[in-house]
């Protein structure tokens, strides 16, 4: 056994050569760990928003915008990630004539190649629920948009909670993907350790305990959150 090679390393594992601005607190050119937290989470957040406006574009019953969210969902649904990542890297510079860096290109294709099962979740969770629900709200005087802001959407977003968790535990997860372009993420650190040191069951246990450290805490969070929100929910009751 060599654990003296992940336990040397482990700074490596966690930041690799990320630098922080002095004069300004910025991350220029993250790497590890580091890099991976930030591509999980401006793609959750991204996604989020993305899935929110395409789940409920996809309710809507007029087709000029029903069909183009249904479009994007089943279009990235039935289009492996791995192939999305490829295909924004190569192809969009043919389009925009400009080339994106690696990091912000995987970014850009968690936060789209998520969303669509995001919208999926929230069409599916918006349709779970009575339809009793919007025809009280509208009887009330509150338009549409009204009621689905105020009534529909809260309740439904509390039951959606564990299919995010779960999809946000996945592109945690899938961001190791973003080594495939050289992003210097955790998992690429892993290699790049494994390569140097050989030693590759003590690295990989180490960067899997890292991985689960992450989703965990993720897991853990929508747990208690799940906890809070039943608690206020009994208390309205």
């Amino acid at each position: 056994m060599h654990w003296e090679v992940p336990i040397h390393n482990f700074d490596y594992f966690l930041y690799g050569n990320t630098v922080l601005d002095s004069t300004f607190p910025f991350i220029h050119n993250p790497e590890g760990l580091v890099a991976s937290v930030i591509l999980a989470i401006f793609g959750i957040f991204g996604a989020f928003w993305l899935g929110l406006a395409a789940g409920l574009m996809r309710l809507s019953k007029k087709w000029w915008v029903k069909y183009p969210a249904v479009c994007y969902i089943e279009m990235i649904r039935g289009m492996p990630l791995l192939l999305l990542i490829f295909w924004f890297y190569y192809l969009a510079p043919v389009i925009t004539g400009q080339t994106m860096p690696a990091f912000t290109t995987t970014m850009f294709c968690f936060m789209f190649f998520t969303g669509a099962y995001v919208g999926e979740i929230v069409r599916a969770g918006v349709i779970a629920l009575p339809k009793g629900q919007m025809e009280a709200a509208r009887s009330t005087g509150l338009s549409h948009f009204q009621a689905m802001q105020l009534i529909i959407l809260p309740q439904a977003l509390r039951n959606m909670i564990p299919s995010f968790v779960n999809q946000f535990v996945s592109l945690t997860k899938d961001t190791s993907l973003a080594a495939i372009l050289g992003v210097i993420e955790l998992t690429r650190t892993g290699v790049q350790v494994n390569n140097r040191d050989m030693a590759s069951f003590e690295v990989w246990i180490t960067i899997a305990c890292l991985y689960f450290m992450i989703c965990y805490v993720l897991t853990s969070y929508s747990r208690r959150l799940e906890a809070q929100l039943s608690r206020y929910q009994a208390r309205d009751r």
